[in-house]
């Protein structure tokens, strides 16, 4: 998901040029429309509005999956989603004040023609900007009279903040993906796992995509700026005698299809899948257990990314229906004094591999920066969309959103610094000396994981899981750690920060996806493994049916 830089040609590098100058058709009509609309509202509708934006996201992709040697879905396609912004009322209220256990709410996200028609998409901005004023109307009239009956919220900051526009015409990416090539990759690949009789089910996917996104506001922000994605996933899954269901994967992410890896290397990457999931199916059931453990980078990513960095989400320190963990703790400290949390919406490499979580604008058209959340422990700001909160008057260019929800502060690319870091040998043997001072009979080790979850709400636990794929006992007397299987990573976030001992010297890296109020968006986490004293486990919920009865078609049959 970065920007590769090419040499190139001296002719061909003036036409790039020359291609960045020319105007956008698409961006044109946006900006033409947005002024005819507002100026008509203005002028004739009751509540006029005081801001208006139109945000406009074209997705093309390319996807190839295949099981044992056979492709079984190829596919792709082009779109255009329109997301239409208007704020009525003023700055201090308007129609997208946060109501008490209102969640945020699907806008448009109505599908525009991913041609260059003018008439066609200005016809279509007019329609959903018709539609976007109803809707804001009548919801400032609800959030009107929840305030007038309501007790008065205990951050009575403004519903929008003033900033400065932005203007930026980026070149939209263009889709490199060898649909022939890959078709014949996937093949071969996913082939592979028949040397592997234990697996029930495989696959191997591979998937080309560029993001372009445009936006025009009555700010006189214009933005034009895209990126690529390419990701293989190679899955595969099984179920044990005891009806467990088990599952191992592999990711590799790049800018483009050229960026990922070459056969050589993701063969490996099959075999290790396969024969993780071979090793699960033979490992013992783990048992609830509390004591120390190691979380690997990736594992520390996911660790950090559900009780961390959810909870300095600006929005949530406004909405009072939220546990508001850290709200007050600006200042203070929060974790401990040898770690900081920095989010880089700019860092698009980290320890070798592309970063997921990367932009040039937020969803607001506000430029990306760093920003420090904790700085030696202590908490210093929380993640901003133009949404304040007390004490925070801007954005500092967090506000994202999947097309066709609300912007609401998110992560980008979350990146744990350690000043207290030893080698992973060391850390090891750190482990060990604290299995045999607390007199346990092993410790932990988390070597991979597949995502996690948390909730904020404080009508609800203030709680998270973390769900490993790969976990380890690490006795202290010598024996060979043991792979168990069926068990989830629980606990409260603030139990678990104080938890934390030492760190590795060597980040890695986790790239995914994150679900939350404003739909799903790209995110990594880079983080060196940590130590903790104490971390708790439960046993993973578990399948009643028993494993197939049939015995698997022979080699011969297969072909």
């Amino acid at each position: 998901m970065i920007p590769l830089i090419a040499r190139l040609p001296a002719c061909l590098f003036c036409a790039a040029l020359v291609a960045a100058a020319q105007p956008s058709v698409l961006l044109d009509a946006m900006s033409q429309e947005l002024q005819r609309n507002f100026s008509i509202l203005k002028e004739k509708a009751d509540p006029p509005p005081y801001f208006l934006s139109y945000e406009v996201t074209q997705q093309e992709y390319r996807s190839i999956s295949g099981t044992l040697g056979a492709v079984d879905s190829s596919g792709g396609g082009k779109s255009r989603a329109l997301d239409v912004s208007i704020r009525v009322g003023s700055r201090k209220l308007d129609n997208y004040h946060r109501v008490r256990g209102d969640r945020g709410q699907v806008t448009s996200g109505a599908l525009l023609t991913f041609e260059d028609n003018v008439n066609s998409v200005k016809r279509r901005l007019w329609l959903e900007t018709d539609r976007a004023y109803r809707t804001a109307a009548e919801r400032l009239i609800r959030i009107t009279t929840n305030t007038q009956v309501k007790v008065a919220a205990q951050d009575d900051s403004d519903d929008f903040a003033l900033e400065d526009a932005a203007v930026s015409e980026q070149p939209p990416p263009k889709l490199k993906f060898d649909e022939e090539s890959w078709t014949d990759r996937v093949r071969k690949l996913s082939a592979r796992f028949q040397n592997y009789p234990s697996v029930l089910t495989s696959h191997v996917s591979v998937v080309g995509q560029v993001d372009t996104r445009y936006l025009a506001n009555t700010e006189g922000s214009r933005i034009q700026h895209g990126r690529g994605f390419a990701r293989v996933v190679i899955t595969a899954a099984a179920k044990a005698a005891d009806g467990t269901d088990l599952s191992t994967f592999e990711a590799f992410e790049g800018v483009d299809a050229a960026g990922l890896p070459e056969d050589k290397v993701l063969l490996a990457a099959v075999d290790h899948v396969a024969n993780d999931l071979t090793a699960l199916l033979r490992a013992p059931e783990a048992e609830p257990f509390v004591g120390p453990a190691i979380f690997s980078g990736r594992a520390a990513g996911v660790f950090f990314h559900e009780i961390f960095g959810h909870r300095v989400e600006g929005h949530r320190q406004k909405d009072e229906s939220e546990g508001q963990t850290f709200t007050k703790s600006v200042g203070t400290a929060v974790l401990p004094a040898f770690l900081s949390v920095v989010f880089d919406p700019t860092r698009r490499k980290a320890a070798g591999i592309d970063l997921n979580g990367w932009y040039d604008y937020d969803d607001e058209g506000v430029k990306a920066r760093p920003v420090t959340a904790v700085d030696r422990g202590v908490l210093k700001t929380f993640l901003m969309s133009r949404s304040p909160i007390k004490g925070f008057d801007h954005s500092n260019g967090h506000g994202r959103r999947q097309p066709g929800y609300e912007v609401v502060s998110r992560q980008s690319n979350l990146i744990v610094e350690s000043s207290n870091a030893v080698p992973e040998a060391r850390l090891r043997q750190m482990l060990l000396e604290e299995v045999k001072k607390q007199n346990k009979p092993y410790g932990l080790y988390f070597r991979d994981i597949t995502g996690g979850f948390t909730t904020t709400a404080r009508a609800g636990l203030q709680a998270f899981k973390v769900i490993p794929l790969i976990v380890y006992r690490v006795y202290a007397d010598g024996r060979p750690d043991e792979l168990v299987r069926g068990a989830d990573i629980v606990g409260t976030p603030l139990a678990s920060f104080s938890k934390i001992l030492a760190t590795s010297d060597k980040p890695e890296v986790f790239n995914g996806y994150c679900g939350a109020e404003s739909g799903s968006v790209p995110v990594s986490a880079v983080s060196p493994a940590i130590l903790v004293s104490e971390i708790e486990i439960e046993k993973k919920a578990k399948s009643n049916d028993r494993p197939p009865l049939l015995s698997e078609p022979s080699p011969m049959e297969r072909k």
